[in-house]
């Protein structure tokens, strides 16, 4: 049959429950558990059979099940009971956003992102980066954010990994049929379907626009696989992250400039444009497109404008790590575009150009950077590293003051936390406690829960990951073709007394999976104490064409066959959301060994510590920020090594000791009632401090506070007017830019080479601003103290106008100052440029030093 449409058939529902497809389409039962036991009260088998795919469930159960609940007085209890909760929370009385800022309560934040992260019946995400993005939409619905997704539906979704009989991981793709997942076709006002275009090289290329609610958050996602596109433009959204820089820039233009034109399409006017990683930032240029051709603006003005709401979320310390294409490439699928810019080729090159080894190539990242005024990494450290990396673009600032701010990523907790911890944290922490998960106060009653009550959790939490694995490990067995012994000792494998790490994550090399068998007779031996036993479990998958990532995953699970290490370390294939849960919530402690600092952040150790699962990670990512010496432990040192070599020795030397010495010895060391409390100690001090500070809801709270409403309000002061302001900003930068290079000022500092604590004196400085005027610049006094080489504890004083300009069009500045600190302590001077509308007083990267 050739097949021109699909459909999904659903059993007569009985009109009692008949909601249950109203609740199927919101992914609000994803992230609530009492939800998701209606369906798998009604048939547990297929529940788990489907993947727990709400839609396709009700689309496969049998009509005498629903008929059975319906009947069921108990059953009926709870689904009220859920149905009540779903329509509070669809319909609050008040939400943190609209109580904080009322008056940018309508305001749309149109959040860009390749990969979405949402529950495992959805695979359209390869891990960190789309589960983030997943949880971020979760709970910006949780906070009552104006916020709405835009991404993409591939048919075809991640891979699925099977791991052969060699270990090697091989990828297999199964279309998904957009029928039997919880998502609906997009239409605008008129109740039409949207599909948009783009135009690549010779042709359009049309989208089909498609929608998934998550809770209060609508989410759009665009799929190609429509008439009347070519076939291999069908293909062109099929999979995430496949293909090569051609397949890449393509998917990059339906994702950015398509993303416009389907919010344009919906009716759906955005005031700020959040770019999740430089996936999708040509959404930046499409917005200036639109200034220039309907509102007559300049480019440089529509260019001000289009910043103004612009944030970009980078995600990668590793230079490998951002996009840059060459411009042969760019010429041949933007060649027409950038004359409605108003620019020629070299304006448009130059506006993302970054000079590579091989020449110049065209950067997401530069090109984010520039068509975006709120730039952060994802950590602190991350910050730190990405102001270095990217330093380059703003010529002549300090590193730690290059405009890259930071908000450390955090997890979605209803999403990753246990059923049974749920119920736990509820009578401990109060009724209330999810609308309150950022508030480190209330996380200190996890002090009273009893250890025992605790442990008793944890113990069945690993329990069920045991009963997961080994049947995970059985299944991959039989599709290799083992006999039958193997296949039985698999459903033996793993000792629920034993102490066991658990190791998931994408395995990219920096990632270093295989570090705890660089001395593989010291990690036997570890795990081959028949007192204090230990197994590891790892998941996670390579990209396909990431061959040195696959060659890890082949070790490991090589030696997990090997003798002396069967039955204590396992690699589990396939890893998902799924697989997640049982992981974070059932191991004893999560391992995280990343060459720092290539770790951007990661949220993996989060969810653990959630669930009571203490840390054992490098000092990279999010950990540097989150230890305190009680709540985990720290591997190695914070610094770098001359070769990678010595780091990995390093390393693996400070794991072996902290496993050995610390970590072992403190799981098997029990009270009389076997309780080991001084492990369950850290547990709970892993909760308190983890729980509240990296939850998604204080990093939503963040990008709220420090971006969001940034943005707003400098987009509405360039907007309105007919876009005066923007205008007005154009044209001043034009001039600063124009004189800055007859700027100069000269300083004078204390004489005295020493200084007492506490003295005060005086610094003046002159300053030549040529055809600027004062009310164009700020003059500043920087004092800090030299320590190594390392500046630190900087103060900065804005200088005074005291008179001017003089027979030499000089100006003069003075400032009282304070002696704050001891040590060896430098000084400078500098003007800057500045207006009311800069976003950062290094946004045009300009700085004259005395």
């Amino acid at each position: 049959m050739k097949i021109i449409s699909r459909v999904s058939v659903f059993p007569v529902m009985p009109q009692r429950i008949t909601r249950l497809y109203e609740l199927a389409f919101n992914l609000w039962w994803s992230w609530n558990y009492t939800a998701q036991e209606l369906y798998r009260t009604i048939d547990s088998e297929l529940w788990d059979e489907l993947n727990h795919n709400t839609v396709r469930f009700l689309s496969n159960v049998e009509p005498a099940k629903l008929e059975k609940a319906a009947a069921d007085e108990e059953f009926l209890k709870k689904y009220d009971s859920v149905l009540e909760a779903f329509d509070a929370y669809m319909n609050p009385t008040s939400t943190w956003y609209k109580d904080t800022y009322p008056e940018y309560k309508d305001k749309v934040i149109a959040y860009f992102s390749a990969e979405f992260g949402l529950h495992e019946a959805l695979p359209i995400y390869s891990g960190g980066l789309g589960v983030l993005a997943g949880d971020h939409c979760k709970a910006a619905s949780d906070i009552g954010l104006p916020l709405v997704g835009v991404g993409f539906l591939y048919p075809q979704g991640y891979f699925i990994q099977r791991i052969n009989y060699d270990g090697r991981q091989e990828a297999f793709y199964e279309k998904i049929h957009f029928s039997e997942v919880p998502a609906t076709a997009a239409v605008n006002a008129k109740g039409e379907e949207v599909v948009i275009s783009v135009d690549l090289p010779g042709r359009k290329v049309y989208a089909k626009v498609w929608k998934i609610q998550v809770g209060r958050v609508p989410l759009y996602l665009m799929d190609t696989d429509v008439d009347p596109n070519l076939p291999s433009d069908r293909d062109l959204t099929a999979r995430l992250y496949g293909g090569d820089h051609e397949l890449r820039i393509m998917q990059e233009i339906v994702l950015g400039i398509g993303g416009v034109r389907a919010l344009r399409a919906l009716g759906i006017a955005a005031t700020v444009y959040h770019s999740n990683d430089s996936h999708p930032v040509f959404q930046g240029l499409e917005r200036v497109r639109e200034l220039v051709q309907t509102q007559g603006l300049s480019f440089d003005q529509a260019k001000e404008a289009a910043a103004a709401s612009g944030v970009f979320t980078t995600h990668t310390p590793v230079a490998a790590g951002n996009d840059v294409f060459n411009h042969d490439l760019v010429d041949r699928y933007f060649g027409s575009f950038w004359p409605y810019l108003g620019i020629d080729r070299d304006g448009f090159m130059n506006l993302a150009r970054h000079d590579q080894p091989w020449g110049p190539g065209y950067s997401m990242t530069v090109l984010a950077m520039r068509l975006s005024n709120q730039h952060n990494g994802v950590s602190a450290l991350h910050g730190s590293v990405s102001r270095r990396m990217w330093q380059w673009l703003w010529p002549g600032v300090d590193a730690d003051e290059v405009p890259v701010d930071h908000v450390t990523n955090g997890i979605h907790t209803q999403t990753w936390l246990a059923p049974e911890l749920d119920e736990l944290y509820t009578q401990y922490l109060g009724a209330d406690w999810k609308e309150r998960i950022d508030d480190p106060a209330m996380w200190q009653a996890i002090d009273k829960i009893p250890d025992q009550v605790l442990w008793d959790i944890h113990c069945r939490a690993k329990k069920t990951l045991i009963e997961f694995l080994r049947k995970r490990v059985i299944q991959m067995r039989v599709e290799v073709g083992e006999g039958t012994g193997s296949v039985e000792e698999a459903g033996h494998i793993f000792d629920e007394n034993a102490f066991t790490i658990g190791f998931a994550r994408r395995f990219a090399t920096y990632k270093r999976a295989t570090l705890v068998f660089r001395d593989v007779a010291r990690i036997q031996k570890l795990l081959g104490d028949k007192k204090r036993p230990v197994q590891i479990v790892f998941a996670g998958k390579a990209h396909p064409a990431d061959e040195p990532g696959k060659s890890f995953i082949q070790r490991v699970h090589q030696i997990s066959r090997q003798e002396g290490f069967e039955g204590r370390i396992v690699f589990l294939e396939n890893y998902d959301m799924n697989m997640g849960r049982y992981l974070v919530q059932g191991v004893d402690m999560w391992l995280n060994n990343p060459i720092r600092p290539n770790e951007a952040s990661g949220t993996s150790g989060q969810k653990a510590a959630l669930n009571g699962v203490p840390n054992a990670s490098i000092l990279d990512g999010w950990w540097p920020e989150a230890y305190n010496g009680k709540n985990g432990w720290a591997i190695g040192e914070e610094r770098t090594y001359q070769s990678q070599d010595i780091q990995d020795e390093a390393d693996s030397l400070a794991l072996y000791n902290l496993l050995e010495n610390d970590i072992v010895p403190t799981y098997f060391n029990r009270d009389e009632n076997g309780l080991p409390l001084g492990w369950i100690k850290v547990m709970k001090e892993s909760i308190k401090t983890v729980a509240p500070y990296f939850s998604t809801r204080r990093m939503l709270k963040d990008y709220t506070n420090k971006f969001y409403i940034s943005s707003i309000k400098q987009t509405l002061m360039l907007s309105t007017e007919n876009y005066a302001g923007a205008k007005t900003l154009s044209s001043w930068k034009r001039a600063i830019y124009d004189g800055w290079n007859r700027v100069a000022i000269s300083a004078k500092t204390p004489a005295e080479s020493k200084l007492a604590l506490g003295q005060e004196f005086k610094v003046t400085a002159q300053t030549f601003l040529g055809q600027l005027r004062p009310s164009d610049v700020v003059v500043e006094f920087l004092m800090a103290r030299d320590d190594d080489g390392n500046l630190v504890n900087q103060e900065i004083i804005t200088m005074e106008l005291v008179s001017g300009p003089d027979q030499n069009s000089l100006y003069n500045y003075a400032a009282n100052v304070k002696v704050s600190q001891g040590g060896s302590i430098v000084m400078g001077v500098r003007v800057l440029p500045t207006h009311p509308a800069l976003t950062s007083k290094h946004e045009l990267g300009l700085v004259r030093w005395a």
